[in-house]
């Protein structure tokens, strides 16, 4: 018989979570499976918990959420002090749901489906050394725009997942200056810059297809590099992340590639799987088939 953690936050998003808790338990019911619910009760409890349970005798640590629920467990996982690792399993319910939007999975119910069949996949993961600390994203590392889009954004969260396509209107229009030097794989260039961001994913905040070619499994991450333009240029730009297209588009460079650095003429915090955590600098590496997903 099959035995997995749940973790749930019975307080955030109106219970959304119970809610989804209850759609979710019949499937792991119905199949025999036997659940260890978990409650979270502060911001970094699902890490915590990641980081200290029990493994013997559990097939995976899942969690209800969206990617900041999977940051956080990611990161517990990757921090363990006996080095094991469990499983990690996403029942879907968050606002920014992009690792499971790759994965084509944005309904709890079927997620909880693929999580019962047990079956594994290797994921990587970005260690990123953030001044000094260390960091573990499965989805992104941002600097610039995206990480000042985020910021806006959650003063807006009233307006739901539209939230980050307005904010990124207002980033553009504020035209901000952002001089740093970029090491890619040991290749130095000087500029200011929109944004830089390195990618696992494909999919980045609601919707926006940020890295087309991205690859859960490759061992790279694609890294897009936005050069400083004109506001129109960037309004021209913009709506080609929903599709992609914006990787033509001059302003942009894209590469894949095994690590990359970040030196900002000022200290500058991170957007790291949607989070606003960490500083610059950063030294960002891919750290191959880090861990296993049950989809």
């Amino acid at each position: 018989m099959s035995k997995y953690y749940l973790a749930v936050n019975p307080h955030g998003g109106l219970k959304k979570g119970l809610g989804i808790l209850e759609q979710v338990k019949p499937v792991f019911e119905n199949d025999g499976a036997e659940l260890t619910i978990l409650e979270t009760e502060y911001a970094g409890h699902a890490r915590n918990m990641a980081r200290t349970v029990e493994i013997d005798g559990y097939d995976g640590f899942c969690a209800i959420g969206g990617d900041g629920t999977m940051h956080e467990v990611v990161n517990g996982m990757m921090n363990r002090e006996d080095g094991r690792r469990l499983p990690i399993g996403l029942v879907t319910g968050g606002t920014g749901n992009s690792f499971m939007h790759d994965l084509d999975c944005l309904d709890p119910v079927n997620a909880a489906k693929r999580i019962i069949t047990n079956r594994r996949r290797p994921i990587d993961l970005a260690r990123v050394n953030a001044n000094g600390e260390i960091l573990y994203a499965f989805n992104i590392v941002g600097w610039g725009m995206p990480t000042d889009i985020n910021i806006i954004a959650e003063k807006m969260r009233w307006l739901g997942g539209q939230r980050y396509n307005v904010a990124s209107l207002i980033e553009i229009i504020a035209f901000r200056e952002r001089f740093a030097t970029l090491i890619v794989e040991g290749n130095r260039t000087v500029g200011d810059f929109g944004f830089i961001l390195g990618c696992n994913t494909i999919h980045t905040g609601k919707g926006m297809k940020m890295a087309p070619l991205a690859q859960l499994n490759d061992g790279y991450l694609d890294l897009i590099v936005a050069h400083k333009a004109s506001r129109w240029k960037l309004f021209k730009m913009f709506p080609k992340v929903f599709s992609g297209k914006h990787i033509g588009d001059p302003i942009i460079e894209y590469h894949q590639v095994k690590s990359f650095s970040i030196i900002p003429k000022e200290k500058n915090i991170l957007n790291i799987d949607g989070e606003i955590i960490g500083s610059t600098p950063i030294e960002v590496e891919v750290v191959p088939s880090a861990i296993e997903v049950l989809v």
